[in-house]
């Protein structure tokens, strides 16, 4: 004999079935001592009560005699149970299915033949055959509640109920529905089960039972399902390189978003820091240091020469052209602090516009005193017609014309598509690089063209002027001054375009400083040279004897 106890909290699948109004007070009222006789009842009675029906044509004396008495209700559950099975439910909605079907079949003849009163029926000659159109695709709601439906190709769409067995001392038990199975239910939710309805056989302590044939896999791992094993089986990956899990038993993992990064453990997110070049950082202060080292010295210049502003060599290389361009220098180089301080709607805006101008007012001028240096030597020839540009006012034109199309190019600029503050969230894996979008690369570029045009410019006048007599001989130190720019810009590009970040800012700054301090030392040292430490040469007679 079985011990019932042993299967208490056993959880199992079955048909589905739902309780049928009547099902139960049916069954109460079966007796085979009713004067219907049904042979199947009969049978199934004497195996049900152990016991024997009286029949005139076969008597079994070694059976006791069945009770009127006898009731379905009394005996135990494991014997028989007074709820409807799921086989039973299946058969309930199958015969219904074809009742619904007969009716539809019915409807459609009596539709046909309404006009044939009289004539004998042929229902008793209907083939199953017959059936099959109206069972397709046909629908009703039976006593239970549930809608009853065939699909296109006559099949039930059947689900499972889960059953949680609860036994009692009595030998008794009860069927508890803890959830359900139904394929036909929305992606994931096929399977329900409330788990607090389920109880559990003594021996699992209340402790849910483990059901894997492996541990959780830990924040940081992922499953992967492991090859040749039963498909709950599986193994624990760890997340690759910029994804994370942070439950358990994820099936895959994820990224972070893109102002966090990945912790080492690969199972949380860490904020990244802000990152920019600014004064505080050894770059910043390397760069920030040699911006005013190069303003001082221009400043020092600047004073020599005006202290010394009545001498022939400040004189011959006309000092209002020499003023103008030491000033832009030394806003060239206090340009450059702009790029060290942290990006905002404002440095962002004035940056790139600010080193353009001034950088194109220095150029200008350079390419203003070649060109004075040019006309000065052709207005010396007999009956030249040049003697009338010589003075100041050629120089002015040149530097406020090519100037003024710098000023207007970068007013167009900030008009279209201004330069705004953004957040790099790619460069760096672990930090935000805060950085000034130039809004308009077609801008950019065509700022920086205009001054590479001035720039070649500059550079091939000087270096046809190189030859002239040797009191004019400013255009030699205005050809290396360009040769050192041209070198330094050309060289920019593609470090620019190769870098990111705070890299990027560094390598503008650098081309900044450098190409400025080459204007200074190729022009103004060796004046400066002959103004301080050699006085004697700063002679109108030195001069002219030179040449």
């Amino acid at each position: 004999i079985w011990d019932l106890q042993m299967f208490h909290g056993a959880i199992s699948f079955s048909v589905h079935s739902r309780a049928v109004v009547g099902f139960k007070e049916f069954l109460q009222t079966i007796n085979p001592h009713s004067g219907y006789k049904d042979e199947f009842l009969q049978d199934v009675w004497e195996q049900l009560f152990d016991c024997s029906l009286s029949k005139s044509e076969l008597q079994e004396m070694s059976n006791r005699q069945c009770l009127e008495e006898n009731k379905l209700e009394d005996l135990p559950a494991p014997v028989f149970e007074m709820e409807m099975t799921g086989q039973s439910y299946s058969v309930y909605n199958a015969v219904y299915t074809v009742a619904h079907a007969l009716q539809a079949l019915l409807i459609s003849g009596f539709n046909k033949k309404k006009t044939m009163m009289g004539r004998k029926s042929d229902l008793p000659y209907l083939q199953p055959w017959q059936l099959h159109p109206f069972l397709h695709g046909i629908s009703f709601n039976n006593s239970a509640g549930e809608k009853v439906s065939l699909n296109e190709k006559g099949e039930v769409m059947g689900g499972f109920d889960i059953i949680n067995l609860i036994t009692f001392p009595n030998r008794s038990f009860q069927r508890v529905r803890v959830g359900i199975m139904d394929p036909s239910s929305p992606t994931g939710k096929e399977l329900f089960i409330d788990e607090d309805l389920i109880v559990w056989h003594p021996a699992f302590n209340q402790v849910l039972p483990i059901s894997f044939c492996n541990d959780h896999c830990s924040p940081g791992y992922w499953k992967k399902e492991a090859e040749g094993k039963q498909f709950c089986c599986y193994d624990c990956v760890p997340c690759p390189e910029g994804k994370i899990s942070n439950q358990k038993d994820m099936d895959d993992c994820f990224q972070c978003s893109e102002d966090y990064y990945p912790n080492k453990e690969k199972k949380g997110c860490i904020l990244k820091p802000v990152l920019f070049l600014t004064f505080e950082e050894n770059l910043g202060i390397g760069l920030a240091s040699a911006a005013l080292c190069f303003f001082f010295l221009t400043s020092c210049v600047l004073g020599t020469f005006f202290k010394h502003r009545n001498t022939p060599i400040v004189k011959a290389n006309n000092r209002s052209l020499t003023y103008t361009l030491l000033v832009s220098l030394q806003l060239c180089f206090l340009s450059s602090l702009l790029f060290l301080s942290q990006p905002g709607k404002v440095i962002c805006l004035l940056r790139q516009p600010t080193f353009g101008i001034t950088f194109s007012v220095a150029i200008s001028t350079v390419l203003a005193k070649t060109i004075t240096v040019v006309v000065a030597f052709m207005a010396t020839k007999p009956g030249s017609q040049m003697r009338k540009w010589v003075g100041k006012r050629l120089a002015v034109s040149i530097v406020l014309s090519f100037s003024l199309l710098q000023v207007c190019l970068c007013i167009l600029w900030l008009s279209i598509s201004p330069p705004f503050p953004e957040m790099d969230m790619q460069s760096e894996l672990q930090e935000m690089v805060l950085q000034c979008n130039e809004g308009s690369a077609f801008f950019f570029y065509c700022v920086l063209g205009y001054m590479g045009i001035l720039a070649i410019s500059s550079f091939i006048v000087a270096f046809l002027a190189r030859k002239l007599p040797d009191s004019f001989n400013e255009a030699k130190f205005i050809t290396f001054s360009m040769l050192a720019f041209c070198s330094v810009w050309i060289s920019f590009f593609p470090a620019y375009l190769s870098t990111k970040g705070k890299a990027m800012v560094a390598v503008e700054v650098f081309s900044i400083l450098s190409s400025s301090a080459a204007f200074l030392g190729c022009i103004f040292l060796p004046k400066c040279y002959i103004v301080v430490l050699r006085p004697d040469l700063n002679h109108r007679e030195q001069l002219i004897k030179r040449n």
